[in-house]
């Protein structure tokens, strides 16, 4: 069961190493992953991360709204797509939480699926990456756009663009032709038409609550022969959402996420060589209500 809401504190959940009794698998920028024999734990911890750098502080509920906002959209595309999610309830795993209270909200538990090393990216405007792209070729992953398009502009149909995924550093974009090389064309077409089934609902689903989804990413797994979804899921952190009275052409559109923190880092002295200085408090809040503020128009 999902939280009737988000209730915000005043402590940040920056690792569960020490709250968790299992073997720890990988640790991420923000997830961590234990090892429950049949299952994977994954706790969403409040790690922050910008320009591929782990900031400090943790923010206040973050995890809990990435962890809960994840949990929502499987349940809500479960219809539509299987996901790794098994259960939510922190209350199910006995003596493998030490602090039930300090991860309430945060965890999932899954099933261990094999990855597929694709990003699925979906587009449904300009903008981004995919306007820097458009800008240098007139193309975004190989796809040949028509000239004139404008920064933040709607495609008249959402673009398929993935990446290959590379565990240190970014992923790669390439082609589908190339995605078809590195998976096999009937899985290509498979996650291609699944991602672009997924981002159609919920740009609806959005749309109806005033919010745009300018594009979005998927990770896909293979269980027992069958594709499904995994990792997470139309989060702040995977997806480009819009308050739908931003919108505007040729400029940037303050996102829903943590675009305070890169806002702050951009006009600051940091050098984007060494580990920045902790973020100030006011920045740390301010990301805070943006997470609380999406998960609370898309789901209440």
């Amino acid at each position: 069961m999902l939280g009737e809401a988000v209730i915000v504190t005043t402590a940040a959940i920056p690792t569960a190493v020490n709250l968790v009794n299992a073997p720890l698998v990988y640790k991420g920028k923000v997830r961590e992953l234990y090892d429950l024999g049949q299952h994977f734990l994954i706790v969403v911890t409040d790690r922050i991360s910008a320009f591929d750098y782990v900031l400090e502080p943790a923010v206040p509920e973050k995890g809990n709204v990435l962890n809960q906002l994840s949990a929502y959209w499987f349940d809500q595309t479960k219809e539509r797509i299987s996901s790794h999610v098994v259960h939510t309830d922190v209350d199910k795993l006995g003596d493998v939480i030490i602090d039930k209270e300090a991860l309430r909200n945060r965890i999932m538990v899954t099933k261990k699926a094999e990855r597929i090393d694709i990003e699925c990216v979906v587009r449904g405007y300009i903008t981004g990456g995919g306007w820097r792209q458009y800008t240098k070729n007139q193309a975004i992953n190989g796809i040949e756009l028509p000239a004139g398009l404008r920064k933040n502009e709607r495609f008249s149909t959402p673009l398929f663009t993935p990446a290959a995924k590379n565990d240190v550093g970014h992923d790669e974009d390439i082609t589908f032709d190339r995605m078809q090389e590195l998976v096999g064309s009937e899985l290509a077409h498979t996650l291609r038409d699944k991602s672009l089934m997924l981002y159609e609902y919920a740009s609806a689903y959005c749309e109806q609550r005033g919010i745009i989804l300018a594009d979005c990413k998927f990770e896909f797994g293979i269980v027992e022969g069958e594709v499904i979804l995994i990792d997470e899921i139309f989060t702040p952190d995977c997806s480009r959402f819009w308050a739908k009275e931003n919108y505007a052409l040729d400029t940037e559109i303050d996102s829903m996420d943590k675009e305070p923190v890169r806002t702050y880092l951009a006009h600051s002295d940091w050098d984007q060589v060494s580990a920045p200085a902790p973020l100030p408090q006011a920045v740390v809040e301010e990301t805070t209500r943006r997470y609380v503020d999406i998960w609370t128009r898309l789901t209440q």
